[in-house]
C-alpha cells in the first residue's frame, strides 16, 4: 500500500433510488475500511429505502423493489455505521457531490448526527480530473502526444478534434469493454453511424429533458413526470404541452415535444 495513513480511511459508496438527496433513499452501502497499518474491514449491505425504487434507477444499479423488501432499513444500521465510521476520515469517487450530502441526509432521518468537521475527505475523481484534464488540448496530448498550439482558435481546435477523433478510432476500433450491465461489447467502430449513437446515446433533444428509455420510448427527464412516457403524459394532461410549449424550454425541446404530440394522430 502506497497510502501513509494516520487514521483509518473509510471507502464508502452509495446506491440510491435517485439522485435527489432530499427525497431518495440510500438502496446499498458499501464500506472499505483501510487501517493505518494497512489492515482491510469490509462492510456491504442492502438497505429497504422505505420507498419504490424507480424503473429507470433499478435499471443502472440491478437493485429491485423485490432485492430489498427483507433488509434492513437506514435506521436499524445507522448506529453500528456509525460505529464503523467513527475516528476515520472518508474516501470515494465523486463523494464530494453527491455521496457524502446522501449519507449525512440519512444520519440525520435517523437522528444520529455524523459530524465531518473532525473528519477529512478524500475525492478520488477530484485528483483524476485535476492531474488528466477534460480539455481539448489534454486530449490532443494524451491520443496525439503533440502540444496543440493556438488552442482555442476555431481552427485550431477543429483541426485538433479531427486529429483526435481519428487517433481514438485507431485505439480503439475492436476493443473489449464490459457495459454496465457485465456484458462484454466493443463500443468503438471505424463507421460514422455507429460513432454517432456512441456520441447521441439516447436524448430525444439537445437539452436532455427527454430521453429514450430501454424500450425506445421517449420519457421526460426531468420534473413530476419524470421517467413518464411523454406521450401517455400529453394525453392524460394536455395542458403540460402548454405549460412547457410556454415555459423556458429550448426551440429544439418545444420542437421535439410538438413532433412527439402530433405523432399520436399519425398513429391513429
Amino acid at each position: 500500500m502506497h497510502l501513509k495513513l494516520r487514521n483509518p480511511l473509510a471507502f464508502f459508496d452509495l446506491e440510491t433510488t435517485g439522485i435527489n438527496i432530499v427525497s431518495d433513499r440510500i438502496v446499498e452501502i458499501a464500506v472499505l475500511k483501510i487501517m493505518p497499518n494497512g489492515e482491510q474491514i469490509r462492510f456491504e449491505s442492502k438497505i429497504n429505502p422505505t420507498v419504490p425504487i424507480p424503473i429507470e434507477s433499478s435499471l443502472i444499479h440491478g437493485i429491485y423493489d423485490k432485492d430489498v423488501q427483507d433488509a434492513p432499513t437506514f435506521k436499524s444500521i445507522a448506529k453500528n455505521l456509525a460505529n464503523l465510521l467513527e475516528g476515520t476520515d472518508l474516501g470515494g469517487f465523486n463523494i464530494v457531490k453527491f455521496d457524502i450530502p446522501m449519507l449525512v441526509e440519512e444520519f440525520l432521518r435517523a437522528t444520529i448526527n455524523f459530524d465531518l468537521g473532525s473528519r477529512k475527505i478524500v475525492d478520488a475523481q477530484k485528483i483524476f480530473h485535476l492531474m488528466e484534464p477534460r480539455t481539448l488540448s489534454a486530449a490532443y496530448k494524451f491520443y496525439c502526444n503533440q502540444d496543440l498550439t493556438n488552442a482555442h482558435t476555431a481552427m485550431a481546435d477543429t483541426v485538433a478534434t479531427f486529429e483526435v477523433l481519428d487517433a481514438q478510432v485507431a485505439r480503439y476500433e475492436g476493443v473489449t469493454i464490459k457495459d454496465k450491465d457485465g456484458k462484454l461489447q466493443t463500443p468503438v467502430k471505424n463507421d460514422v453511424k455507429v460513432l454517432h449513437e456512441l456520441s447521441i446515446s439516447n436524448i430525444v433533444d439537445f437539452a436532455g429533458r427527454m430521453v429514450y428509455d430501454d424500450k425506445g420510448v421517449a420519457v421526460f427527464n426531468f420534473g413530476k413526470h419524470k421517467g413518464r412516457s411523454v406521450l401517455e403524459v400529453l394525453k392524460i394532461e394536455p395542458t403540460y404541452y402548454d405549460w412547457m410549449m410556454k415555459g423556458d424550454f429550448s426551440l429544439n425541446t418545444k420542437q421535439k415535444l410538438t413532433e412527439i404530440k402530433l405523432s399520436q394522430f399519425a398513429q391513429k
